[in-house]
Parts: structure tokens; C-alpha cells; sequence
């Protein structure tokens, strides 16, 4: 039952599942799983190549003079390695939210507003949980 001064219609829920048909929902679905499983993927691979350059490494490898600067570029190359892992699995994370609110009937509906967001945002990041004026942050929570 909708809370009292509210019609049924004019709650978010209702707002988003009238604005987003069932079509529409399945296509976005879709696009959100082979984007999970792409990175997913990415994540993965991200953290075997860390993996494997930690393994190729003897105790002691390490160098630290004029030449290699403060260290070899295997470090650095396993902090990007790791850093891009993380960034996959944050993104498989933002993704699986918005499978959650596809089930929930709440895709489409920005967290900080209520407001609905446009379709060509939803189309163009599938997982936005914001309309992007908030997401921009060019209006605040009031």
C-alpha cells in the first residue's frame, strides 16, 4: 500500500516499471551481464599477471640505484596490475547493484533523488544509480 498522500502511480517504483518495459529492462539486463563477465575477466587476468610477477621474482631481485631509480619497473607494473584488478572488480560490483535493482524494480530511479534517470543515460552506463547532474555533482542533496 502506497504511504499515505502518495497514489500507487506516483511512487518511484511504480514511476520506473510504467517508464521501463519489460523489453527495455531485458536488453539492459543483458548488456550488465556481459559487462560483468567482461570485467570479471579483466579482473582476473589483472590479478594473475600481479601474481606472476611477484612469482618471477627472487628474494632480493629488488634494485635500488641511479640506474633503475627506486626500484625496479616489475613494482610498478604489479601496483597497475593490481590497481586495475581492483577498479574490474569495483565496477562487477556497481554492476551487480543494478541486476539487484532491476529485480527489486528500482532500475531506473537515482539513490540521492528519486527522480527518475533519462534512458540514454541507462543506455549509455547501465549500471548508473544516479541521474548525472547528481553524479556530475552539480546539484547537492537538499
Amino acid at each position: 500500500m502506497a504511504p499515505a498522500g502518495t497514489s500507487p502511480e506516483s511512487s518511484p517504483d511504480a514511476a520506473a516499471t510504467r517508464r521501463l518495459d519489460e523489453a527495455f529492462l531485458a536488453e539492459q539486463r543483458k548488456k550488465l551481464l556481459a559487462e560483468r563477465q567482461r570485467y570479471v575477466r579483466s579482473a582476473e587476468t589483472m590479478a594473475a599477471e600481479a601474481a606472476a610477477l611477484l612469482d618471477d621474482r627472487e628474494p632480493g631481485d629488488l634494485q635500488f640505484d641511479e640506474e633503475s631509480g627506486e626500484g625496479d619497473s616489475w613494482a610498478v607494473e604489479r601496483e597497475r596490475d593490481l590497481a586495475l584488478s581492483a577498479a574490474a572488480q569495483a565496477a562487477v560490483e556497481l554492476i551487480d547493484a543494478a541486476l539487484k535493482r532491476i529485480d527489486d524494480g528500482t532500475y531506473g530511479v537515482c539513490a540521492v533523488s528519486g527522480k527518475l534517470i533519462q534512458k540514454e543515460r541507462l543506455r549509455a552506463i547501465p549500471w548508473a544509480a544516479e541521474r548525472v547532474e547528481y553524479k556530475a555533482g552539480g546539484l547537492r542533496r537538499r
